[in-house]
């Protein structure tokens, strides 16, 4: 049992000092991107995939219940098929690149998420993504990797344990997700609707 408390302490002082002014400022940066119509891309590996893929669906829905239009999120991680055949047919750096080719436009935003910041198929999607001029923003954990310097901005979990980071990661996109559905209820200045999954 105290294990059990250790790592809870552990994930909520690394909680407690995660960047607040920048993730404000992320969510202004995503805000704009919503209000433009523009494109958010998330992607990672293992369970960063899983974390990519969670945070479409908190994004897609409950922007939309808020804002009143949806938000056009895609996760590069859930399309098993064509990831499976980029990884077959040329080499598994290129599962996210290529669909990043396809899909980002300019003045799109790209999230990439790596508890090492050093794996080579998330390196390339960004590569291939400020290549488009796209916005990156990179998650990722230990002292940053390569990630850090290959996005336009990154935030760096200092911890070398790969389940804490991915614990911390999880955490910074509901803030980002639960911040940006506060502002658009600001901006509509009704009572917060009785919508399963905002409030509870």
């Amino acid at each position: 049992m105290e294990r059990i408390r250790w790592y809870l302490f552990e994930v909520s002082r690394l909680a407690a000092g995660l960047p607040a002014a920048q993730l404000e400022g992320i969510v202004a940066r995503l805000l704009r991107l919503y209000d433009a119509g523009g494109q958010l891309l998330l992607l990672g590996n293992g369970g960063s995939a899983a974390t990519a893929s969670h945070l479409v669906a908190d994004f897609q829905k409950i922007l939309y219940i808020e804002g009143g239009k949806p938000f056009r999120v895609l996760a590069c991680t859930d399309n098993v098929p064509l990831i499976t055949a980029w990884a077959n047919d040329t080499h598994y750096e290129t599962v996210f690149a290529e669909q990043v080719r396809a899909f980002a436009r300019p003045g799109d935003v790209v999230i990439a998420f790596s508890g090492s910041g050093n794996s080579p198929n998330v390196l390339a999607a960004v590569a291939r993504a400020r290549a488009q001029g796209a916005y990156t923003i990179g998650f990722t954990g230990r002292t940053g990797g390569k990630l850090e310097a290959a996005v336009d901005e990154c935030v760096v979990v200092p911890c070398d344990n790969m389940q804490r980071i991915e614990d911390c990661h999880m955490i910074m996109g509901h803030v980002v997700f639960w911040r940006m559905a506060e502002r658009l209820r600001e901006r509509s200045a009704a009572p917060a609707p009785a919508v399963a999954g905002v409030n509870r």
